[in-house]
């Protein structure tokens, strides 16, 4: 029985806690319009400082998909390296090569 009950006010806390954040929006929106000019320079700072840490992980994540493409290349040579080397395993490492750089300049 205990559970049961701690289930339903869970569930009582979770909707009213929902409406209230629901309602928040809302309520700063009315209030928008009266930011004194100290706020507005307030939230002018936080979305500069925002657009710098998206900025920061843009760049973050440029040079991890520079290293991921430098570490599949070396890849491929290694695996061109332990194969043994005949005609027709050259090109197709070469083949392998071209689609993965293909497929990089796609994804950037």
């Amino acid at each position: 029985m205990s559970r049961p009950i701690m289930i339903v006010f869970l569930l009582v806390i979770l909707i009213v806690t929902s409406q209230f954040e629901w309602r928040q929006p809302l309520l700063e929106l009315d209030a928008a319009p009266s930011l004194s000019h100290k706020h507005q320079q307030i939230a002018k700072r936080e979305d500069a400082v925002k657009e710098k840490i998206i900025l920061s992980q843009e760049r973050h994540i440029q040079r991890l998909n520079d290293l991921v493409r430098s570490l599949q290349m070396q890849l491929l040579r290694c695996r061109g390296e332990n194969e043994t080397r005949n005609a027709t395993e050259i090109p197709h490492l070469n083949k392998q090569f071209i689609e993965l750089e293909r497929k990089h300049i796609v994804e950037d």
